[in-house]
């Protein structure tokens, strides 16, 4: 038995210690034995880990089309439509543009003329076809007695375009660009009700009857909107290539035919 530790010299004491050191002795032993496994049994379990914040569900990005489908269906007149379409802002085009260009002309007109897109003078000025081009237009349109000034629904012509807004450098207008003003463009035709159609290039052609290739196509009567359409060349490419003016006044020989035949 060891002495009491009250009754050992400080240095024996000391001695003592560092001797049960030596041989392992690292922890000290109680009056009675201890029973590890009950005491981590009596211990405070461990808070379950907070559940890790639920992400926020990704918000649908809006459909193009769908929205300028719901917009233009809700548009009672051709004003109701202009204001829906001014105000879509899925169209990045509107951002560049100066004007927003809807329509020219007498809407009661038999003809309804559709050209592809504002180019600079018409974004300028915010009516479609007034440039170089829309001047040669108008004396073609003229040769067979239509005009877009003529009050007279029977003698008047209704111009506008697939794209209200410009694009950048003239460039062509894109397919995704054209599928979502295509909505606006369809109910355009159902509110005027013109009798006939001409699309004008290849950008309306693409519109309204999912072709390109405008040489192929032009002078040959087809259905879309649900009424008689005469793709033609546009006028840009007959002041670029005068030659195909020739093919240009056949086609509005046919068109007048037309016209004339009660169509």
């Amino acid at each position: 038995m060891f002495p009491d530790a009250a009754q050992m010299a400080p240095d024996l004491a000391q001695a003592l210690l560092a001797w049960q050191v030596e041989m392992g002795a690292d922890e000290p032993i109680l009056d009675r034995p201890v029973n590890r496994y009950e005491l981590a049994a009596e211990a405070p379990k461990a808070a379950p880990p907070a559940a890790a914040p639920k992400a926020a569900a990704p918000v649908a990005a809006a459909d193009p089309v769908a929205v300028a489908r719901a917009a233009a269906a809700a548009a009672a007149t051709l004003a109701d439509l202009a204001g829906a379409q001014a105000a879509y802002g899925l169209c990045d085009l509107k951002k560049g543009a100066r004007n927003f260009v809807f329509a020219d002309g007498n809407p009661q007109a038999r003809v309804m003329v559709i050209g592809e897109a504002p180019g600079r003078e018409e974004d300028l000025e915010g009516r479609p076809f007034v440039g170089r081009a829309g001047k040669l237009l108008d004396r073609m349109f003229a040769a067979i007695g239509l005009s877009r000034t003529a009050p007279d629904a029977g003698a008047a012509l209704y111009i506008t375009n697939v794209l209200p807004w410009r694009p950048p450098a003239n460039r062509d207008p894109e397919p995704a660009e054209i599928a979502m003003m295509l909505p606006f463009l369809q109910r355009h035709v159902e509110l005027a009700a013109p009798r006939l159609v001409v699309l004008m290039g290849n950008t309306p052609c693409a519109a309204a009857l999912g072709q390109r290739g405008i040489m192929r196509l032009r002078g040959t009567w087809t259905e879309a909107f649900g009424r008689p359409v005469l793709p033609m060349t546009h006028p840009a490419y007959l002041l670029r290539t005068p030659s195909a003016k020739r093919e240009a006044w056949a086609d509005l020989l046919s068109l007048r035919a037309r016209l004339e035949g009660g169509a």
